[in-house]
């Protein structure tokens, strides 16, 4: 089977990736659709080669310096601008909007303006700040993908990726979506099939790229591919050089080990699939590269309900060695997710006392020197990416 598929022309035409050079096809692998030969489901675009096993971490090498070396250096010079986030409209937190604010905390303006019971979450800076990514949900509708300038302004929509009513695109959301370093790609999650009410759990999850017009879709993980229902993959983040994405996977009841949580590493082209932190360490949310590359930022969530006290920031190597703590253990505190400053030197992240509201927080990229953000505990504001766009005047 090989060609590109184009969907129905009711909107713009998606056009799928192309079999060959890279790409394998598996003739209908979840859905038995039958598709027709040119036409290849969504679900049926396959990385080569499938990584649905994962290897071990590969060594660290010493290297010459090569451009993209070069282009992390460069990064590493950024400037620090707005932190982008997600606060909550209401208090049973059912309507959500995007933030922006200063780095000393000053200057905070919410950015999108979400109809109720509608949420904007998982903000992703453009690397020239000018645009964020996000998604959007209702309790009626799938989550989706939109982008918006950093001014508030042109809010649009991405997709669907797939037309209601093909047999691959059942129950379908995009969600967690993050821009590559070069700009050139979004990493998203996408879960779809069948969904189990009792465990509020989809059929298959699994990581995937495009281009950030919403065409060239390019299917990366295959975690799910034979074991529906085993868990989500989410939250993407990819590696200053463009060429590995960090994202969090995390088990059901039926998955392996049940009921957990751990990251993941995937080359850009979705070879090379490896576990980076222990199961026991239960890691998630969206982790975050230092602009160097050297390091990973992290978050750790007890088992139990959500917003458990008892997790901490972490930082990791991309090998998976030298996991170290930023925040203090055993605690009593909430943590989130945690972003890297664009010049390194600093972190922003969620904490919340025990049963309280969630609020931003910055500190060195030690843990020294730990400062609140944000100071509106009736919002629960969260989920800071840390970009370079700069206030405007």
């Amino acid at each position: 089977m090989t060609g590109t598929r184009q969907l129905p022309q009711t909107t713009t035409a998606r056009t799928r990736a192309r079999a060959g050079a890279g790409l394998l096809l598996a003739g209908a692998l979840l859905t038995g659709c039958g598709a027709e030969p040119g036409e290849i489901p969504l679900s049926e675009i396959r990385a080569d080669p499938p990584s649905a096993t994962p290897t071990p971490a590969p060594e660290p090498a010493v290297a010459a310096p090569t451009a993209g070396s070069v282009a992390v250096a460069a990064a590493h010079t950024r400037p620090n601008g707005l932190i982008a986030g997600r606060v909550f409209l209401d208090d049973r937190r059912t309507t959500s909007a995007l933030f922006t604010v200063a780095p000393d905390g000053s200057g905070e303006r919410r950015l999108t303006q979400p109809p109720a019971q509608t949420r904007d979450d998982h903000p992703d800076w453009s690397p020239d700040g000018t645009t964020l990514v996000f998604d959007r949900t209702t309790g009626e509708s799938a989550g989706r993908i939109w982008t918006i300038g950093a001014d508030g302004e042109n809010a649009r929509q991405l997709g669907p990726l797939c037309e209601a009513g093909a047999a691959d695109c059942a129950n379908e959301q995009e969600t967690t979506p993050a821009f590559s370093p070069d700009g050139k790609q979004i990493a998203f999650s996408r879960t779809w099939g069948t969904a189990d009410p009792a465990s509020n759990q989809s059929q298959f999850s699994d990581l995937y790229a495009m281009s950030p017009d919403g065409t060239n879709v390019q299917r990366l993980t295959f975690l799910t591919n034979d074991k529906p229902y085993s868990g989500y993959v989410t939250n993407p983040a990819w590696s200053p050089d463009g060429k590995q994405i960090v994202f969090s996977y995390q088990t059901s009841a039926t998955g392996q080990p049940a009921n957990s949580r751990a990251l993941y590493v995937v080359n850009a082209d979705g070879t090379g699939l490896h576990l980076l932190t222990p199961w026991e360490l239960r890691a998630g949310d969206r982790a975050s590269w230092s602009p160097d590359g050297t390091q990973i930022v992290f978050t750790t969530y007890p088992a139990g309900p959500d917003n458990a006290p008892g997790g901490g920031i972490y930082t990791v190597h991309p090998d998976g060695t030298a996991i170290g703590a930023l925040t203090p253990g055993p605690s009593d505190a909430y943590y989130g997710a945690a972003s890297y400053s664009p010049d390194g030197t600093s972190i922003a992240f969620t904490q919340a006392p025990a049963n309280g509201s969630t609020e931003l927080f910055t500190m060195k990229s030690d843990g020294s020197n730990v400062a609140p953000l944000t100071k509106t505990p009736e919002s629960w504001e969260g989920r800071p990416s840390w970009g370079t766009a700069q206030a405007p005047s």
